[in-house]
């Protein structure tokens, strides 16, 4: 078995909880609120406007002996750079406000995702990193190429509130075929516990920021009770 398969054996558990939350049960079925989709948009962009910097610090601190990764990284820092931008636009265009979600703060499970990743590249292993990508561009690839039209024209909105999820559906695919190359490619069994112990976290940190974002009809009962 190869690493790559190992490590979707080995988070299986966790990525099945995190696509048994009832709100991406609704997204695959392209049922969302429009304020449950902006809700997402903020929370991606509190964890996306670090995957830049978080890319950075991780190539800084490889070892030589896997400089064949910080290639790597150096092309995925720049394809990914500026895409939490897309975020913001997507945000306007729903009629939200981009310099609150800006200068706001994330959802805790956000915060203490992001803390994580930073404090794993300082004091742990950096490749450890990569557990964060299986997790993220897995789900979506998801989001995207199975619930993003369907949420699309169940809400009605332009494609200009779509540029992020819609642009990672075949962008990721094409990351993960590149992922699952260079993950294949690691032989230290550090270096992959380290992945698969971060993927499991994110696992769990995201399946909770998922948790308590609005489902469809919630915001239409909290109205009615008012």
């Amino acid at each position: 078995m190869s690493f790559f398969e190992n490590l979707q054996a080995q988070t299986a558990s966790e990525r099945e909880a995190l696509f048994s939350v009832p709100v991406i049960r609704d997204a695959l079925g392209g049922v969302v609120s429009l304020e449950g989709y902006v809700a997402f948009l903020t929370q991606a962009y509190h964890h996306v406007r670090h995957t830049v910097p978080l890319m950075m610090a991780c190539g800084a601190r490889l070892p030589s002996r896997l400089e064949w990764l910080r290639g790597a990284v150096c092309e995925y820092i720049e394809e990914e750079y500026g895409h939490e931008r897309w975020i913001l636009n997507d945000i306007a265009a729903c009629g939200g406000d981009p310099d609150k979600v800006r200068d706001g703060r994330p959802a805790l499970p956000i915060e203490l995702m992001v803390a994580f990743l930073y404090d794993l590249i300082a004091r742990g292993n950096p490749v450890g990193l990569f557990g964060m990508v299986n997790v993220l561009e897995g789900t979506s690839i998801a989001l995207a190429t199975q619930a993003a039209g369907r949420i699309q024209g169940s809400l009605g909105l332009a494609d200009k509130a779509f540029s992020y999820l819609s642009s990672h559906g075949a962008l990721d695919q094409d990351h993960m075929v590149t992922y699952r190359g260079l993950m294949d490619r690691l032989d230290d069994s550090g270096d992959q516990q380290a992945v698969i112990h971060a993927a499991k976290v994110v696992y769990r940190l995201y399946t909770e920021m998922f948790q308590h974002l609005p489902r469809a009809g919630q915001s239409e009962v909290r109205h009615a009770l008012a």
